[in-house]
């Protein structure tokens, strides 16, 4: 069986959206923690065109298996 490899996808206000710096971290977003990339693709990218109209409202993919084991040879892949 093939290991999932956890991804977490949140979102927020940013101060500048060039950067990740977000304005109010208690409040952030989470879309939630997905078992693939291509999954949390479309979930940040349904998340992102759902707030598209608010130029400083920015979400992220965190790539949580890098973070959980950063020495497994899948951890460096997508």
């Amino acid at each position: 069986m093939t290991r999932p490899l956890l991804h977490l996808v949140f979102g927020g206000e940013v101060r500048d959206p060039a950067e990740n710096v977000f304005v109010d971290p208690e409040n952030l977003h989470v879309v939630g923690v997905f078992p693939d990339y291509e999954t949390a693709h479309k979930a940040w990218r349904a998340a992102s065109q759902a707030r598209v109209d608010e130029a400083h409202t920015k979400y992220v993919i965190v790539h949580l298996h890098r973070l959980i084991d950063p020495d497994h040879p899948e951890a460096t892949r997508d």
